[in-house]
């Protein structure tokens, strides 16, 4: 796992190299002021000699000068290599994603992946920042101070040899029993960004149905979640301070006591015993900062676990080598296709069974189906948002998996369910179909989708700056503005996945009206709930628990589809006898 996590350092390898080199500098002038303080005590001032205190006194404030500048040079290494390589890890995870299908979204689901990405780089970059210069100047003012005890006096280099294995068996089993807890608080911080993350983008509906007592309670209780593991964590975590306290001033005790002792026996002078006191700081302390740096390590192990996951995990959907780079018609065969989705319990239950149909190029076709009937399954089949359990799709007579996956999605157009608008004008927006359109040909696939005339009232026309997610424009709107970005590809493939639900049926009458017009060579497919909009089409497919249950006509269907038949007269028929009252 390190060698992997080091791998992403990269052009910042050198403020990570000399980060430690400035540590270990500072070190040493740090472990020299205690030796010249020693020297003017027993030499300068027991002597009288006051020439000897003065070049001590200068070599003093050189020592600290230089311990300054060395300090913070290796803390602007640091900063900097920490910063670099966290951007670094961030980069890896968001372009990975990019790669991702369907499914693997689904694996760890978005407010896991936003978690992983903030909270847990945030540990990493703190741990990693803490191995480069405290992991570093830790063990190498512990080793110096100690050998600088060790040339004074054997007698009390001893307490030390006692004090850090005490020390390093507490914090191994700290670290045994805190991991575990801090591995559940990260799994909880998932769904705790999960709930805000779903009540903020529903935050209208929330206070439209008078549900904020409810969305407080769902959020208390994963709140609690997080509140529970991370005591129990930090509960264990909390040993840590108090061994290091009682270590520190034991040491210190004894170190007074029996070095008066050795004072009054002439075996050692006052300064050396002030020099082994602070040396004596020096490595406990530096043990201390040890052991904050092994609890971040600790910490960060769980996040960088997490991260790790998100860049090894290899993308379900990949191009097979010399695959083919151009889509010659917008033609669709199922042969006998059936899906099951990657965390089904039940490996024989399928979304969708034993699909066979052949679309022709051009040809307008209507899908209808209850709730759960797998409609939009289907469709995100044909990009290969996910890939079929059994059976092959083909478009324009070749394997969806033999295309190269970019050019296959650049000749699909997809409208979603759920559509999606991002910060930003109007015209930016458009130009996700094609990036480069000019002003003629947005209007032009505004007018197609029926949006040129409502965004011209717009003060500022096709400038108008949308605000995220698009609220401040109405639903019908929305999907308007959609349906033109996907007319902007130009595809050979057009998918609307009851995108046209939140305008009125004359509005959507003219968009059909516009797609058989305008672009009669366009495959279309239209999911619908309203009958009416699927009517017109050239075949209609019936689907009930993701199989085929009907092809056809409107004609033809209603006098062989008991589902159609009974959707129709519902809607058709309900709305005539409306009319008539």
């Amino acid at each position: 796992m390190v060698k992997k996590l080091a791998s992403f350092i990269k052009e910042y390898k050198k403020d990570a190299i000399l980060t430690p080199i400035f540590v270990i500098l500072e070190v040493v002038m740090e472990v020299i002021i205690p030796l010249l303080m020693a020297r003017i005590i027993d030499v300068g001032i027991q002597n009288g000699d006051v020439n000897y205190i003065l070049e001590m006194g200068i070599a003093l404030i050189i020592s600290a000068i230089l311990s300054l500048v060395f300090g913070m040079l290796s803390g602007r290494f640091a900063a900097k290599a920490s910063a670099g390589y966290t951007k670094n890890l961030r980069k890896a995870m968001f372009h990975k994603i990019q790669d991702y299908s369907f499914e693997n979204i689904d694996k760890f689901s978005t407010s896991s992946l936003v978690t992983r990405m903030t909270t847990d780089v945030t540990n990493v970059q703190m741990a990693f920042q803490m191995i480069i210069r405290i992991l570093v100047r830790g063990p190498i003012m512990m080793i110096f101070a100690l050998f600088m005890v060790m040339s004074i006096s054997m007698k009390l280099s001893l307490i030390f040899f006692v004090a850090i294995p005490f020390l390093g068996v507490i914090l191994f089993f700290i670290a045994i029993k805190a991991h575990p807890n801090f591995e559940r608080v990260f799994k909880k911080y998932d769904k705790l960004n999960n709930v805000v993350q779903e009540n903020v983008s529903a935050i209208r509906v929330v206070k439209a149905y008078v549900r904020e007592k409810f969305e407080e309670k769902k959020f208390k209780k994963v709140n609690d979640e997080v509140y529970k593991y991370f005591k129990k964590a930090e509960k264990i975590v909390a040993f840590n301070g108090p061994a290091m306290q009682i270590t520190i001033y034991t040491s210190i005790l004894l170190i007074s006591y029996i070095g008066s002792k050795l004072i009054v026996g002439g075996e050692m002078g006052t300064g050396e015993l002030s020099s082994i006191i602070t040396y004596a700081w020096q490595i406990l302390s530096s043990l201390m900062m040890l052991s904050f740096v092994f609890v971040m390590i600790i910490m960060a192990e769980s996040s960088a676990e997490r991260i790790l996951e998100v860049i090894e995990e290899e993308p379900t959907i990949k191009d097979k080598e010399n695959a083919i780079k151009e889509v010659p018609n917008g033609s669709i065969e199922f042969n006998n296709v059936s899906f099951r989705y990657g965390d089904e319990e039940d490996e024989e239950k399928y979304a969708l069974e034993n699909i066979s149909l052949k679309i022709n190029e051009g040809e307008t076709i209507g899908i209808i189906g209850g709730t759960g009937s797998s409609k939009s399954t289907l469709v995100q089949l044909i990009p290969r948002l996910y890939d079929v359990t059994k059976g092959s799709i083909k478009v324009g007579g070749i394997d969806v998996k033999d295309y190269d996956i970019h050019a296959l999605r650049d000749s699909v157009a997809m409208v979603l369910q759920k559509n999606v608008l991002f910060s930003g004008t109007i015209a930016e927006n458009l130009r996700w179909g094609k990036k480069n359109a000019d002003e003629e040909e947005l209007e032009n696939a505004c007018k197609l989708a029926q949006a040129d005339s409502f965004i011209k009232e717009f003060p500022s026309k096709y400038d108008t700056v949308l605000d995220q997610g698009g609220t401040n424009v109405s639903g019908g709107q929305k999907q308007r503005i959609c349906i033109a970005r996907a007319i902007l590809k130009k595809p050979k493939i057009l998918i609307l996945d009851d995108s046209t639900s939140a305008v009125d049926t004359k509005t959507d009458s003219l968009i059909r009206k516009a797609f058989r017009e305008e672009i009669p060579n366009t495959t279309k497919i239209i999911i619908a709930q309203r009958i009416s909009s699927v009517e017109d089409a050239d075949k209609i497919i019936v689907l009930n628990d993701g199989k085929i249950d009907g092809i056809g006509t409107s004609e033809e269907l209603l006098k062989t589809n008991k589902i159609y038949k009974e959707v129709y007269e519902s809607q058709v028929k309900g709305g005539e006898d409306n009319e008539e009252n």
